[in-house]
């Protein structure tokens, strides 16, 4: 392909396609430049647009372009005062950018990178003539481009002036529309049994899905048009069972193209690619299907006019060369982060420095430090990307997966095969220690092949664990392929580890099947349970691995299949012979990553995570860090000194620290370096990675590893209930009482002698998974029966609840000294998941006398445990009196929002203590660090519409998959702009002519308190509507109610007001078992689905309508330096 760019010709490996003349451009390069974020995480938008953010930053650093960046997640990397120039941590609307533009006067908006959210608040500053009125550029992806991918009716039109191929569709706005289209081409039985609904502007699929009757449609159509901001939906015929396809392509401004890489599902059209198993390169495609989908992908970013990056995703008939064009991202998006990580190719730098007017040709290869970035890359690797499904928290959801995103994250891994990509892929899930080999336990049952076989006929989450089920029952693949439409080549290959399976069983363990399973990705866990040459030990096996010289070798990831040179170490393991991971002399730590991103271990982790790869860069260590993660920040090539794809289990994990150990040690005798002593392993910092670094502290120091900062014994020390209640009484300081069972007659016998209400939970858990409160004895016996079983290995953890205010603190400890950075409050009384309420720097409402008990207690509590970094604690105050609930010796959820509040840099400072350096050395005392002159209010994020049958009330088990924050000089202000961040009001005033309604449906319990928050929602203007006996309680106020009866009972009222925007937020609580919490169900499942808030605590009802109150409204918008900095 021949490169147009100012007066150079360059050619590059690539061929030339179809060409469109270039639309006329400005060329001058912006001075600044306002960047948008994502926004909080939520389903269908996770950390890719972090990773992308940052990327931006840095080109506009690199570039000389002065970044403004605004996003209103304090869990990011992008949201650190130094990434950009000048930086914002505010609610994402048009309201609050404009006030932004105006104080900053960027001279171009680039929205590409920052998701669904970046694009349609670009659209809308754009129709509110915002951009217009203070001259600014819209760069990458111009406005029409925007539109004509986005709404579903533009796109159908341009698809049709290019000759593109789509499915049979209509653009509908009503019911009624939809109906007469399904109608006119044979829906449900006359030659379409199935149609798609395909929301205009949303991410993930949001509100759409796949209708198999009428009633289905009804369903799915009418939560499309609610979730479209254009209340706008594509309705098409179905092509289930086609092949799916995604290409990432890279268009200039002077119109030179090139393919990044392109993907394909496992799963056929049907599932959403965010829920679907992707490989990369294509494996089953022919080179005409290849090229063929390549030139429609080229041509239509050329006719878009995009500068940057696009996806475009196409639908490809198996049996022929048909082929259609399903969506356009005009972004960069999920799959672009997954695609830069597969090639190695930076795709959002990229793309931004393409925005402000830079080709291709002048834009170097970071990677190879060659070639530029015209350059298409070559994988001579397979790449294997599965989704991350929430369903081990809710069980009880719907597991069946479509056209709308229900995982939370997502793992990569690469290998020199697709089988082996594929298991180390499903190892890096996380899953229990769940490898392929697993099966659930009704599939022993006598009618197992029935249930399997009903989970190979819809798409679901553990659909591939049933495949492997089926052949181990002896169906065919033919069958196979026939009822589920996945490719035969995949099922073949899958039969391949089927084959190797049986080997294992039937044949003794010799140095060629050992290797034959390690080429195929069998984990020596895998090995060890099929194998009767080892007894079921994976030790065994590794040291039969290291007798026989099988060991893994590594792989540098280089996007030009070893063409050119490249610079840059990051690296994945294979059982080859040859090894290219060749460490350098010196000192140097393994950071534990954080996995895949899920409820309960967020992006916060790895926040955390790339902090401590940093500041060993800035403390002269080698920094090597090792995640499954294709979306984050840690897993950029250039965030550490060397990169290990690898999943997080013991072995993967060991492998990479004897690699590093081994080869150091060479590269310094060879640089006639002192070497360090044979067998000595680096050190490995755990603190971070969340509890997936935590639980690998043990099993690697077993090995010799040294874990440094907190030692293994600190942890166990703070997770073994036991241990730590002795621990705890030789200290003084309280705890609730409780203690630790491992039968279910202890349980009971402690639940009666301490008094319901109880909090149960299981040891070593992350999240608050299975956690409950138990008011009743029945209750308690179900949760023993139904959730957890307690044994010795796993007791249960059984304590009284108390229902007071909630407190969290982190701190940073270097054994000698603790420094608080500061304590949090939470808005809800405990009982709420600490990562599902709002949590408010500085606890405004603790007395001094509090205050000074909780730092106290902290500093007693960190010191004796002999941690060395950070420690979370969570405290109860109950009738005055602190009590500890909690003890985490890692870094925690909090981190990343209170290092931004309070300027203190937790991560580094605990990593310097890590490898030796002390608070005082570091300019730091302990004790409590001053207050800022500030509020700030952590807000949480949730995804549930995405997730039927799930129930948002909110409890001890985390739900939220994200969070904002809102930040004023006073609370009121600070409170209601993360309302608004998460969705819970909008940012106008309140119209007088048009209230808002508020439903209330408040438990008996609740009803005095109730009263005050009720008055104040009246006060404010809203609407009263209420369910029968909350209906009573507003009339003897005076106010003006209209009553509802419940869903339950077949009364509809409250369905209709929801949908008719009648109802703009619902409030929600219970009180008693699971029965009484089943009757609010209806309630809260109607508002999730019609995506209004939702509240089920009174506490934080009772802060909105205090912030609505007192003047919320009123508030600043400033970058994240200068609040607290100013009166």
């Amino acid at each position: 392909m021949r490169l147009r760019g100012g007066d150079q010709t360059v050619t590059t490996n690539s061929e030339a396609v179809t060409r469109s003349i270039a639309p006329t451009r400005d060329i001058r390069k912006p001075a600044s430049v306002l960047i948008i974020g994502s926004g909080p995480i939520v389903i269908g938008q996770a950390a890719e647009f972090d990773y992308a953010g940052t990327q931006a930053c840095k080109a506009m650093r690199e570039e000389g372009v002065r970044s403004i960046l605004v996003n209103s997640n304090p869990a990011t990397i992008m949201t650190d005062a130094e990434v950009a120039d000048a930086v914002y941590i505010e609610p994402l609307t048009v309201p609050v950018l404009e006030r932004i533009i105006a104080r900053e006067r960027p001279e171009g908006l680039l929205p590409t990178l920052g998701g669904q959210t970046g694009l349609n608040l670009a659209r809308e500053l754009a129709d509110a003539g915002i951009l217009e009125k203070y001259n600014v550029r819209l760069l990458g992806t111009p406005l029409r481009a925007i539109r004509q991918a986005e709404d579903r009716d533009e796109f159908r039109t341009l698809m049709n002036d290019l000759g593109e191929p789509i499915p049979t569709s209509a653009i509908v706005h009503a019911l009624d529309e939809a109906e007469a289209f399904a109608s006119e081409i044979g829906f449900p039985d006359r030659g379409c049994n199935a149609l798609i609904i395909r929301p205009a502007y949303t991410l993930g699929g949001t509100g759409g899905g796949i209708a198999h009757s009428w009633e289905e449609l009804a369903t799915v159509v009418g939560s499309g048009i609610a979730a479209s901001p254009i209340g706008q939906i594509l309705l098409e015929r179905s092509l289930v069972g086609w092949k799916e396809v995604e290409y990432e392509v890279m268009r200039d401004g002077a119109d030179n193209c090139i393919t990044v890489c392109n993907m394909e599902n496992f799963d056929p059209m049907g599932v959403h690619t965010g829920d679907s198993i992707v490989v990369a390169p294509s494996q089953t495609l022919a080179d005409r299907e290849y090229q063929m989908l390549r030139t429609s992908a080229l041509k239509i970013i050329r006719a878009l006019g995009i500068e940057g990056g696009c996806n475009v995703q196409f639908g490809l008939d198996p049996h022929s060369f048909n082929y259609i064009v399903i969506e356009v991202n005009p972004r960069v998006s999920r799959s672009s982060a997954l695609a830069s990580k597969a090639t190695g190719y930076p795709i959002a730098r990229v793309a931004a420095k393409i925005a402000i007017g830079k080709t291709l040709d002048e834009i170097p290869n970071s990677v190879t430090g060659e070639t530029t970035a015209a350059f298409e890359p070559a994988l001579d690797y397979c790449v294997v990307k599965i989704p991350r499904w929430p369903f081990d928290k809710f069980p009880h959801g719907d597991r069946t997966i479509g056209t709308q995103m229900k995982a939370t994250g997502e793992v990569m891994a690469i290998e020199r095969t697709f089988e082996a990509a594929l298991q180390k892929a499903v190892r890096s899930l996380e899953l229990g220690g769940k490898s392929l080999l697993w099966e659930d336990a009704s599939w022993r049952e006598s009618d197992a092949l029935v249930r399997v076989m009903d989970l190979i006929d819809r798409p679901n989450d553990i659909r591939l664990w049933a495949l492997m089920a089926a052949m181990r029952r002896g169906v065919t693949l033919a069958e196979l392929a026939r009822r589920t439409g996945i490719d035969r080549w995949f099922l073949d290959r899958l039969a391949t580890i089927h084959g190797i399976e049986l080997r294992l069983l039937r044949e003794p363990l010799t140095p060629e099947l050992l290797w034959t399973a390690k080429r195929r990705g069998f984990a020596d866990a895998q090995v060890a349970t099929l194998s009767d040459t080892v007894q079921g030990l994976p030790d065994r096996v590794r040291e039969l691995r290291d007798e026989w010289g099988i060991v893994p070798v590594f792989k540098m990831v280089d996007t030009c299949a070893a063409e050119f040179a490249a610079r840059t170490p990051y690296f994945y393991s294979t059982y080859e012979v040859e090894n290219e991971a060749i460490a350098p002399a010196g000192p140097g730590a393994i950071v534990v990553g954080s996995g895949p991103i899920r409820i309960g271990q967020g992006i916060e982790f790895d926040y955390c995570s790339v902090h401590s790869a940093w500041a060993l860069r800035e403390a002269g260590w080698g920094s090597v860090m090792v995640n499954s993660n294709p979306e984050t920040v840690s897993t950029d090539f250039d965030t550490s000194d060397r990169l290990y794809f690898e999943a997080l289990d013991e072995e993967s994990v060991l492998e990479v620290i004897r690699n590093e150990a081994t080869t150091s040690r060479a590269s310094a005798i060879a640089s006639g370096i002192e070497p360090p002593p044979a067998g000595s392993l680096p050190p490995v910092i755990a603190q971070f990675g969340g509890q997936t670094a935590i639980n690998l502290a043990a099993p690697l120091a077993r090995h010799g590893v040294p874990v440094i900062g907190s030692s293994v014994d600190t942890i166990d020390l703070a997770e073994d209930r036991r241990r730590f209640e002795r621990f705890l009484d030789g200290l003084g300081i309280p705890q609730p009482p409780g203690t630790g069972v491992t039968s279910a007659v202890d349980a009971v016998t402690i639940a009666n002698h301490i008094g319901y209400p109880v909090l149960v939970r299981p040891s070593y858990v992350l999240g608050g998974r299975a956690m409950e409160i138990i008011d009743r004895a029945a209750e308690l016996e179900r949760y023993l029966r139904d959730v957890v079983t307690p044994t010795e290995a796993s007791p249960v953890l059984i304590d009284k609840y108390l229902q007071g205010k909630e407190v969290e603190v982190d701190a940073i400890c270097d054994g000698t000294d603790v420094l608080i950075p500061g304590i949090m409050e939470h808005v809800e009384r405990a009982g709420v998941h600490s990562g599902d309420s709002f949590a408010v720097y500085p606890a405004i409402n603790l007395s001094e006398t509090i205050v000074d008990q909780v730092v106290e207690y902290t500093t007693r509590i960190a010191i004796g445990l002999g941690v060395r970094g950070l420690v979370n604690i969570q405290y109860v105050i109950h009738q005055g009196q602190v009590y500890v609930i909690e003890v985490n010796p890692r870094s925690s959820r909090t981190v990343p929002f209170l290092s931004k509040v309070t300027r203190v840099p937790m991560v580094r400072l605990a990593t310097m203590i890590q490898i030796g350096r002390t608070l005082h050395e570091m300019g730091y005392a302990g004790g409590l660090w001053p207050r800022q002159k500030l509020v700030a209010v952590k807000a949480p994020v949730f995804s549930m519409s995405k997730l039927v049958g799930v129930d948002s009330y909110l409890g001890p088990e985390m739900k939220s998959t994200g969070e904002v924050m809102g930040i004023d000089r006073t609370f009121a202000p600070a409170l209601f702009k993360a309302m608004v961040g998460a969705g819970v009001i909008p940012m106008v005033p309140i119209d007088k002519d048009h209230p808002r309604g508020v439903l209330l449906s408040v438990a008996d319990r609740d009803k005095d308190e109730a009263v005050p928050i009720i008055k104040q929602f009246a006060a404010a203007g809203y609407r009263l509507f209420a369910t029968a006996g909350t209906s009573r309680l507003i009339r003897t106020l005076g106010l003006p109610v209209r009553e509802v009866g419940k869903i339950a009972d077949g009364d509809r009222t409250i369905v209709e007001l929801i949908r008719t925007g009648e109802v703009s937020l619902v409030v929600n609580t219970t009180s008693g078992g699971r029965g009484v919490l089943m009757d609010g169900f209806d309630i809260r499942r109607a508002a999730v689905e019609a995506r209004i808030p939702c509240l089920t605590s009174l506490d934080t009802a009772g802060a909105l309508a205090v912030s609505i109150a007192h003047g919320g409204t009123d508030f600043e918008i400033l970058p994240i330096t200068e609040y607290g900095a100013r009166k």
